[in-house]
Parts: structure tokens; sequence; C-alpha cells
């Protein structure tokens, strides 16, 4: 059984969520506009968001590199590329709303491309 829990959205109030569901598919299906316009594959930093509360440790190599490539590594995280944990209070960065594009494809349900796993810099766990 695939336990529940609940995510903290600013400006959006409480979203249910999946435990280990990728958080882009969960703000999607939590009634937030956050855009993955290159389909939910580390490519494109559009599903981007910061965290308030329960950042994870955890990272994949594909969000590292992308978020490095584009400055980003320490101010945000890749919205398609994190799994839903417990405490996770979060705000997204851009939306349709805020940016009048298109969301983008629907990212597949699981990680991609395939996940490899590193620690965030900063993590708790690091060093």
């Amino acid at each position: 059984m695939t336990q529940v829990l609940s995510i903290q959205v600013s400006g959006y109030g409480e979203i249910q969520a999946q435990a280990g569901e990728r958080l882009v598919l969960a703000l999607e299906r939590g009634g937030v506009d956050i855009l993955h316009r290159c389909g939910g594959v580390a490519r494109c930093t559009t599903c981007r968001v910061t965290f308030e509360a329960g950042e994870p440790d955890a990272m994949t190599a594909a969000e590292y590199d992308k978020l490095q490539e584009k400055n980003l590594l320490d101010s945000a995280r890749l919205s398609c590329q994190i799994e839903c944990a417990a405490g996770m209070s979060v705000t997204p960065l851009q939306t349709a709303r805020s940016s009048g594009l298109e969301p983008g494809k629907a990212p597949a349900e699981q990680m991609e491309p395939e996940p490899v796993w590193t620690t965030r810099p900063g993590a708790s766990t690091e060093g």
C-alpha cells in the first residue's frame, strides 16, 4: 500500500501526494500549473521549485548537471527529479500562469532519465 502524504505549496495550499511519486506530477495533479517544457527529463529547468522545508538530500546526477550548467545549483531544484516525501514545503518558481507559456509534454510516471543518485551540495549527509 502506497503512503499518502501532504505537501505544502506556497500560493496553492496543501496537496496530496504518494510517497516516492515525482514531485512535478504531484504538483500538477494538485492543481499547480507547474511548467515542464522538456517533458520532465531534466533538460529545461522550467519545473524549478525552492524548498522551505523537507528538501531531500538525494539528487539525481541529471539534476545536478543541469542546475550546475544553468548556475542554479544552490538556488533551486527540479521538481521532475524529486521524489515526494513527508514534510516537504515548496514554492513553484515557474508556472503557466506566471510565464504565459504552455506547461509542456506530460512527464512520465517514472523518473527520466534513469536516475543515478548523488548527494546535493550542502546536504546534511555530505562530508
